[in-house]
């Protein structure tokens, strides 16, 4: 079933048909039943997640963050645009 949307990108909602979302409601139900009980994943082993988050959203960052290590992968993350090069103006990171 869900190798019916393996290596497609997600580009938009309008992209699935009613059938397609009916498919991913149900995957995701049995995921949920699974985590619920207990049960570990590791469909994401051996991926990292970069979550880049450029305004603060603790709670959709840490939502995005425990989803991928539920699922067996890793997250690295830059939790907001106010610590990073960007928000100093330095857009590459390297000092003029």
């Amino acid at each position: 079933m869900i190798g019916d949307f393996r290596g497609k990108h997600i580009l938009h909602g309008n992209q699935f048909s009613k059938e397609d979302l009916d498919k991913i409601m149900k995957v995701a139900g049995e995921f949920e039943k699974g985590l619920t009980k207990g049960q570990t994943y590791d469909l994401m082993r051996g991926k990292v997640l970069a979550a880049l988050f450029f305004e603060p959203s603790t709670r959709t960052r840490l939502s995005f963050e425990s989803a991928m290590l539920r699922l067996g992968g890793n997250v690295v993350s830059v939790a907001s645009g106010e610590t990073s090069s960007a928000a100093k103006g330095r857009a590459s990171g390297i000092r003029p």
